[in-house]
């Protein structure tokens, strides 16, 4: 159980500090328009990655594995055509939802084992 928790530990490090990147870069660190952008709303979703993994509920984390990887799909694109501090914001999120995505599944896999043995009992 000491794997699970530093796992849990690891989630919500990378999720809060998703969810914190996200709202500063397009709030003030680098924002796509001076003054700030409407893409600060896709922190949104990345604070409720963040109340799933505080709650360990296993569906929303199941969720959450595949909803990281249009925010690492985001990161690569603008860490490849931004530059300078948007880019470098970019890399960062890549390593954020990189650490998150295998946390999260190396977190879920015990619990696919035993819904696949339970479902397996006659």
């Amino acid at each position: 159980m000491k794997a699970a928790s530093a796992l849990l530990r690891l989630m919500l490090a990378a999720s809060i500090a998703l969810a914190l990147e996200l709202v500063l870069w397009e709030s003030w660190l680098a924002p796509l328009r001076p003054g700030g952008s409407m893409l600060v709303l896709l922190a949104v979703p990345a604070f409720a990655i963040v109340a799933c993994v505080w709650k360990k509920n296993v569906y929303g984390l199941q969720v959450s594995s595949m909803l990281v990887l249009v925010y690492l799909a985001e990161g690569v694109v603008r860490a490849m055509t931004d530059k300078g501090l948007s880019a470098l914001l970019g890399a960062i999120e890549i390593v954020l939802v990189t650490a998150f995505f295998v946390a999260d599944l190396a977190y879920l896999r015990p619990f696919k084992r035993a819904a696949r043995a339970k479902a397996q009992r006659p």
